[in-house]
């Protein structure tokens, strides 16, 4: 029996095409629309219960097609993807009700793991932060909604809620921030400002061992485009993406604090100064634990130090 049917639109064939050889092997019915006036023509045929857009496309946008599948009588979920995710374009998908968002280019996990998200949106037909336990497991959830009571009447709140909301989710997709906009009573718009201004929250998973270089000054003239350039080559992955198996994330950002240092990596909340390239891998290398599942899984991090020699 085939999977929900999902629509790709897009202007560029090879996201379509990417994205149809990823979740086509996982069984999804999957077809492609090059534009938003091809992807109504389709859609009026009904059939299908999910939709995966780009924003930014020629004649009929994004929103445009998003705004008109919500007025239409179909009830489908959807999903943005885009390389061009600007503050206010996400602000009004949100408020149409977007079930999440996927930046290009996208990793395979990604698009599987959001792709699965939005499958049990289509079993309830309603948004999942509305059902009962939502997509979460129901001691995430109930931990959540606790957070969100415990904060409720506090000035200032919001911040401390996404804090903790990151800590027992892992992440901020929009269903969470849904879900804490609803449970503080402020729009939902509000809580995506504060999401996407702040680099401590992310709206991306990210994995067990969180990686983040500075790409500030200090670090950019001491060499850490060679450290990122050798994280790449081992890890397989590029600044704002997550290895296949979760294991590691890979983050840029502009200022550590630790410039007498640089050039400057911290992994979770431990900072390592004086890069090189190696130093680098060997001690990523330490956080990988799982020798043989790891490689087996795609990912050489058990073998970091081997492979620098």
């Amino acid at each position: 029996m085939p999977g929900p049917r999902i629509l790709i639109v897009d202007d560029e064939p090879i996201v379509i095409k990417s994205a149809e050889r990823v979740l086509k092997a996982e069984g999804y019915d999957v077809e492609g629309a090059a534009g938003g006036r091809e992807a109504i023509l389709k859609l009026e045929k009904g059939g299908y219960d999910l939709v995966f857009t780009d924003l930014k496309m020629p004649e009929v946008d994004g929103l445009t097609l998003i705004k008109w599948i919500r007025k239409s009588s179909q009830v489908i979920g959807i999903v943005i993807i885009t390389g061009y995710p600007s503050q206010d374009t996400i602000k009004d998908a949100l408020e149409l009700g977007i079930i999440d968002y996927i930046p290009k280019p996208f990793t395979p996990s990604v698009l599987l793991d959001v792709t699965a998200r939005a499958v049990e949106w289509t079993k309830g037909k309603k948004p999942a932060d509305e059902k009962e336990g939502g997509e979460f497991p129901p001691a995430m959830a109930a931990e959540l909604d606790r957070v969100i009571q415990l904060y409720k009447h506090t000035p200032g709140s919001l911040i401390p809620v996404l804090q903790r909301a990151q800590e027992i989710v892992g992440y901020l997709p929009p269903v969470v921030q849904r879900r804490i906009a609803k449970g503080l009573n402020i729009p939902v718009a509000e809580v995506h400002g504060v999401v996407s201004f702040y680099s401590i929250f992310t709206m991306k998973p990210r994995g067990d061992h969180n990686i983040r270089v500075c790409l500030g000054t200090a670090c950019y003239v001491k060499g850490i485009e060679g450290i990122v350039s050798k994280i790449h080559e081992a890890l397989n992955i590029n600044i704002g993406d997550t290895t296949e198996n979760r294991k590691f994330s890979l983050e840029g950002v502009r200022c550590l604090g630790a410039c007498g240092l640089a050039p400057v990596m911290v992994i979770d909340q431990e900072t390592f100064g004086a890069m090189t390239p190696k130093k680098a891998l060997e001690i990523i290398g330490q956080y990988d634990k799982s020798g043989v599942e790891a490689a087996a899984a795609g990912n050489p991090a058990a073998d970091l130090a081997e492979k620098e020699a």
